[in-house]
């Protein structure tokens, strides 16, 4: 799968996601952060699941209706557990991430926000 890891989450995650056989980009690795809606948009338009412990990109998502590809948010996990709960998360919920949904993680509690479909405007 196709991820962007916003600057908050360990570079650590990095490797071990790759190996695994995933796409990753990393947002510490640039020169300036362009902020939540750029980075929202970026991962949208590349069809990459976004990994963030930022609570700020399911307001865009949810509250103000961005569009995005997924999004992993993982809260109160160290650094060392970020990468193994990711790999978790995309195997047992990748079909769920890439139609839109919102994974929340924390220590023994995994929430899943099923994609919202908006009806078409005519």
């Amino acid at each position: 799968m196709k991820l962007l890891l916003d600057t908050c989450v360990s570079f650590e995650a990095v490797e071990p996601l790759k190996a695994a056989g995933h796409d990753v980009i990393w947002a510490g690795d640039w020169p300036a952060d362009p902020g939540d809606d750029e980075i929202l948009a970026l991962a949208y338009q590349e069809g990459r699941i976004l990994i963030t412990l930022d609570k700020d990109f399911g307001e865009l998502a949810v509250v103000r209706e961005q569009a995005h590809a997924g999004i992993i948010r993982l809260v109160v996990l160290s650094a060392s557990q970020q990468a193994p709960i990711c790999l978790m998360v995309l195997t047992r919920y990748g079909a769920e991430l890439q139609s839109g949904a919102i994974v929340t993680v924390e220590p023994g509690r995994i929430r899943v926000r099923p994609a919202v479909s908006h009806p078409e405007s005519p």
